[in-house]
Order: structure tokens, then C-alpha cells, then sequence
């Protein structure tokens, strides 16, 4: 008789993006740019690290399990009320603990394909029912979800911007689709990638919770704010589902140092700026070559280009790696001829396209 349930048997296991110490150790290398994950290339706020820094000693007290000051910090930033808010140990954490939440056995969650992966195994963990939309034009197909809606539809998930695309559904669309979403469901947008975005026709899915919409706001302070290593995450929605969230998280899951890094970056608008601009400055840098080079690539409101090598993908991706450079392979997203490859710095930007140039004329 075996002791693992049987659900967790047809689990897949989250693989990210391989770590620079463990690229240097299996190739010998020195030097790794790494633009697989993406991460903030610029690192967080010098105001964050030296709150951390003020903190440090104070480590061997327990954190406050509430996050009071930072909940009161974000409420005031977003424009709700703190008991309107969970917070994470990053994104990851909201995502499962939103199906550990609200998932019986049977229910059912909408979902895209591809797009970040978290979200299917979490719903199977709680012996939902999972059914997933392929994109249509390399975003979300809205049509084919709300045809999906019925009386056992709990989750809908909306990535937006999306994952691995870098694409996002406008304002008309995403307020025609919520029109057609019962009070039965809750839809959970992730906005990982909320800060980059400067589209005028990016919608505000606050305004569906201030409206009384059974929704969940998750963003993250891992990529803009470059916390990902200390991990924070968190969800706005119904204080009555805050409220539940919480019974069922870890008493003390976002640590001392996040909340005090956290609170410091969210106050530093001059660092956001900042890396917004550098970031729009590397996506057109990196448009620019990719035509220059005849490659097709997905427009992109993230920090993030999916390009199209004309190439195997696992082929261009291992040859990058032995020059020192972390993409993603785009056939785990089921595009096989393209890598997804984070915005960089200008300098790691250019040493990936010299890099690139190199593989691709030897394969």
C-alpha cells in the first residue's frame, strides 16, 4: 500500500530556472548572466536593503504574524482596507492557499494554456477539477472561458500580464468577460508583472473589488521590487475571504526581513521609476536586434521577450548555458523553436545577443 496519496502521484513538479551557482558548478564557468526567471536585473531599493540591514539584528525575535505595518502601508497604496488583504511567503504561497481555501473535491477551475504553472496542481492537490484554454493570439481566449462557467466553476485564474507571453487582455474584454461571472465563482487575477506594464488600456481590476466582486488581486514584491529571494506576495480581495485565507496559513509565513525591505521598497517610487524606464529602454533594445536578426518575438508588457529562434529551443538553450547565459526553453510552454529571455541590463542584454548570434550561426 503506498503512503502517498494518490492525487500527489500524477503531480508535476515546479522546475525553475537553473540557479547561477549551480550553472557555474556543473560547467566550470566563471561568469553567468542569468535571464531566465525574471527577476529584477537591478536589485531592489538601496532604502530596502537598508532597512534589512537596520533589522538584522532584531532576528531573533518572531515576526509580527499580522504584518500590521506593512498591511497599513499597501492598504494605503492600493486603495482598500488592510482586513482586505493576505500576505504570502511570495505568490506561490497565495496560489495554494487559495485552493487549500476554497477547492472541495469536485469543484472546478478555468484556467489558460500556456501560463504559469502553479495553478493546476494546486486545485488537483484538493482533488479539483482543472480545465485549461489554449491562448488565442498569445493571450487569454475570455470567449472560450466564460463558455467553461457552470454550477461546479469555483476558480477562474486571469495571469495578466501572462506568463510566458508577456501579453494582457484590455479593459473591454475583461469587463465583458466579468459580466458573464457568477457570484459562485471567484476570479483570481495574478498581476506578478502589474508595475511594468504602461498601456493605457491595461485594466484596473481593483475597481472589480470595490464594485463587491468575488475577485483576488495577487501581486508580488519579487520582480519590480527584486525581494524574490526574500519572498512576499499577496492578494487583495472580500474581507470575508481574507479572513478565511488566514485560517489556514502558517502563523508567522512572511518573515521580519521581507516586512521591513517590503515596507522601505514600496516607498522608494523613484527606484520603480527607475527600473520601469530601464526596463522599457532594454525590451526596445532587444526588439530592435530580434528584427534585426529576423527573429519574430511576442510584444511584451512584462520584463520578459518570448522570441522565436527558428531553432529547437532545448538545443538553443543548452547552447546558451555553455556560454554562460540562463533562458528558458520554450518547449516546456509548448513553443518549441523559442526561449523566453528576461530584460537585462544593458550590459547582460548585449552579452546575451552576442551570445545569441553565436549559437544561432552553429545550429
Amino acid at each position: 500500500m503506498s503512503l502517498v496519496r494518490e492525487v500527489v502521484k500524477d503531480l508535476k513538479r515546479y522546475v525553475a530556472g537553473k540557479p547561477i551557482d549551480e550553472v557555474k558548478r556543473e560547467l566550470g564557468l566563471e561568469e553567468i548572466v542569468k535571464l531566465a526567471s525574471n527577476e529584477n536585473p537591478f536589485g531592489p531599493s538601496p532604502k530596502a536593503v537598508e532597512a534589512m540591514v537596520q533589522a538584522a539584528p532584531k532576528m531573533h525575535i518572531y515576526p509580527d504574524g499580522n504584518s500590521y505595518y506593512l498591511k497599513e502601508a499597501l492598504a494605503r497604496e492600493l486603495g482598500v482596507n488592510p482586513e482586505q488583504l493576505f500576505l504570502a511567503n511570495g505568490s506561490d504561497e497565495v496560489i495554494q492557499m487559495i485552493a487549500v481555501t476554497f477547492v472541495n473535491p469536485g469543484d472546478e477551475a478555468i484556467m489558460a494554456t500556456p501560463t504559469f504553472p502553479r495553478y493546476q496542481p494546486t486545485v488537483m492537490m484538493m482533488n479539483g477539477v482543472t480545465h485549461e484554454i489554449p491562448l488565442k493570439d498569445q493571450s487569454h481566449d475570455l470567449e472560450a472561458f466564460g463558455a467553461k462557467i457552470n454550477s461546479k466553476t469555483k476558480l477562474i485564474y486571469i495571469c495578466n500580464p501572462n506568463n510566458p507571453t508577456g501579453t494582457f487582455v484590455p479593459k473591454g474584454e475583461m469587463d465583458a468577460f466579468m459580466d458573464k461571472v457568477p457570484e459562485s465563482a471567484i476570479v483570481v487575477f495574478d498581476e506578478a508583472y502589474f508595475e511594468y506594464v504602461n498601456d493605457p488600456d491595461y485594466p484596473n481590476v481593483l475597481d472589480y473589488l470595490a464594485q463587491g466582486r468575488n475577485v483576488m488581486v495577487m501581486r508580488t514584491f519579487s520582480k519590480m521590487y527584486g525581494l524574490a529571494g526574500l519572498r512576499l506576495g499577496y492578494a487583495a480581495t472580500k474581507p470575508e475571504l481574507a479572513a478565511a485565507m488566514n485560517r489556514v496559513r502558517e502563523p508567522f509565513n512572511v518573515n521580519s526581513m521581507v516586512q521591513a525591505g517590503a515596507l522601505a521598497a514600496l516607498a522608494d517610487k523613484e527606484h520603480v521609476a527607475k527600473v520601469k524606464t530601464a526596463n522599457l529602454a532594454g525590451r526596445d533594445y532587444l526588439y530592435k536586434v530580434f528584427t534585426k536578426l529576423g527573429l519574430p518575438y511576442i510584444p511584451t508588457v512584462a520584463n520578459f521577450i518570448m522570441v522565436d529562434t527558428g531553432r529547437d529551443s532545448a538545443k538553443v538553450f543548452q547552447a546558451l548555458l555553455k556560454k554562460g547565459i540562463i533562458v528558458r526553453s520554450g518547449d516546456i510552454y509548448g513553443y518549441p523553436t523559442s526561449i523566453r529571455v528576461t530584460i537585462g541590463t544593458p550590459e547582460e542584454n548585449q552579452k546575451f545577443i552576442a551570445a545569441l548570434e553565436e549559437v544561432l550561426a552553429g545550429i
